[in-house]
């Protein structure tokens, strides 16, 4: 996109006044970029039916099967996928830094997609089509996917001052998750419907007693990720213990539920006015403001579709090694492993994630330890049939790349001027053409924009699925939100001040952790400026 959102915001600018009116006027040029849902299609068949307009244990699909049925007929040509995986993997030399994120950034966007990106771990190509996500933006990571799961993670208890709490657990004068496994080296019996954490097959006994009961099998995943859901559960009760004070009369119930609307529309807010605004190229700020979607012709029941699922890989993001208390702690060390968010605290951690500066978001950029996971994100591009990076520059209304210096694009600075004409030439070695170019590897393929973290084909992308999903939330209609004494019920008054006086994730931490004071918490470089 390059200068898409600087240039959309000047058109913008020129054409109305007020800072709505703007808001409104980008969300919808930027969401009606490309085709809106309903997806005539989905991961289940091939051919539009009722089964793949309906099954939502698949995702949907943004553009048709390229399988179906011109593969051959478009030339398609898929090499190898590990001569493919070698495009991702680091310079020996060390990886290139983001000038403008820290690492706040990545594991706030890897919380985030966890709770709706969750493509069926499994090395089954009929697997890799199939979802267990909800489809919103509902923090399932902390309250779970399922009654069940929500029911095990909730303290439902009617005692004075517990009413509508997560179970929890005070660690160094701190509050935490309660724990997944017991002394014995078990799963409590009260978390056993639990999803396990990923990768919990590769773990020790150490490793695992310091493993929280949480509602993501992904929330374990390392320190940045597991202080994200420890934030949003301190919030949580924070707030239960503010509405039972407000309305005595409540039952456990109703405080819980009302505790989680005004959590989910604070993480929303966060995910517009904080991380979105972050991506966004142009000096036009972004408001999470719903009523954006309420007569918007977008505004349809989210759907995730196998696009979506493949965009957000962003693992070049992530450092090799990450600066915490003076060491350098290699992330291999960090997978499940919360004993530095333990040990430190929570206000600690959000220091030390915002003190590391992100690695650029790219090809040639991944970490070790990350390379392997690419392999299996080609692999599912592959098994999901997904059309060719050109087909999605068309999509979304951009010039498709006539040759590999289109798609690389140029720099005047002579040493990355090189690596991008050798990777010019590897991906014409491999591809042949540029429309055989697969989707997964021309999206990383692309230089980041110069204000932004993020390159022209995937900016493009997750700022329409971004605001067509985030805004579209049941919580934010016309109806509850856009009601003033539907608003109330759902939220109460002084939950509505919580939400107004929300707009970043240091806004939360500061009212939930000690020794947060003056320090930085950002996903934005104090030293990053505008160019």
């Amino acid at each position: 996109m390059g200068s898409y959102l600087e240039d959309l915001a000047l058109e913008a600018v020129t054409a109305l006044v007020g800072h709505g009116d703007v808001n409104e006027f980008l969300i919808n040029k930027i969401v009606n970029r490309a085709r809106n849902r309903p997806h005539p299609w989905s991961t289940r068949y091939p051919y539009i039916c009722w089964s793949g307009l309906t099954d939502r244990t698949y995702n949907a699909r943004l553009l048709p099967p390229a399988t179906y049925p011109a593969t051959e007929a478009l030339g398609t040509r898929k090499p190898p996928i590990a001569d493919v995986v070698a495009l991702f993997a680091a310079d020996p030399a060390g990886q290139r830094r983001c000038p403008k994120s820290t690492c706040l950034f990545p594991a706030f966007a890897q919380y985030l997609t966890d709770g709706f990106i969750r493509t069926m771990m499994s090395n089954t190509a009929e697997d890799r089509r199939r979802t267990t996500s909800n489809h919103e933006i509902d923090q399932s990571p902390l309250y779970g996917r399922t009654e069940e799961q929500t029911d095990a993670l909730r303290l439902k208890s009617s005692a004075p001052g517990m009413k509508g709490r997560l179970k929890s657990q005070q660690i160094g004068g701190e509050e935490f998750p309660p724990f997944l496994y017991g002394p014995d080296d078990r799963v409590k019996d009260e978390f056993r419907g639990l999803d396990l954490p990923l990768g919990i097959d590769h773990t020790t006994p150490a490793t695992r007693k310091t493993l929280f009961a949480v509602g993501g099998d992904r929330a374990n995943a390392n320190p940045q990720v597991a202080m994200m859901n420890a934030l949003f559960l301190r919030e949580h009760n924070r707030l239960a213990g503010l509405l039972e004070v407000g309305n005595p009369a409540w039952d456990d119930e109703r405080v819980f539920q009302i505790a989680r609307n005004i959590v989910i529309v604070m993480f929303i807010k966060i995910v517009v006015e904080e991380y979105i605004n972050h991506i966004n190229t142009s000096v036009f700020k972004f408001a999470a403001d719903p009523q954006v979607a309420w007569k918007a012709k977008w505004n349809r029941p989210n759907w995730m579709t196998a696009e979506f699922s493949l965009l957000y890989r962003w693992h070049s993001l992530v450092p090799q090694k990450l600066e915490w208390n003076g060491a350098a702690i290699d992330g291999t060390a960090m997978n499940l492993n919360n004993e530095l968010l333990i040990s430190g605290g929570l206000a600690n951690a959000f220091v030390q994630v915002s003190a590391n500066n992100a690695t650029e978001l790219g090809l040639g950029n991944s970490a070790d330890f990350l390379v392997p996971v690419e392999a299996k994100a080609i692999a599912q591009a592959r098994s999901n049939d997904i059309a060719s990076y050109n087909d999605y520059r068309r999509a979304m209304d951009m010039e498709s790349a006539d040759d590999f210096g289109d798609i690389v694009g140029e720099s005047d600075d002579p040493v990355e001027s090189a690596r991008r004409l050798a990777l010019a030439r590897e991906l014409d070695r491999l591809y042949g053409e540029p429309d055989n170019v697969e989707f997964y590897v021309g999206l990383f393929a692309e230089p980041r924009n110069e204000n932004g973290p993020l390159p022209d084909l995937l900016l493009a992308m997750v700022a329409l699925d971004a605001f067509s999903q985030a805004l579209t939330n049941p919580l934010l209609s016309h109806h509850v939100y856009g009601d003033p004494e539907n608003r109330k019920l759902a939220f109460t008054p002084e939950g509505l001040v919580e939400i107004e006086n929300t707009k970043k994730l240091r806004d939360i931490l500061v009212r939930n952790a000690t020794g947060t004071g003056e320090r930085f918490v950002g996903m934005t470089r104090r030293d990053w400026r505008r160019a």
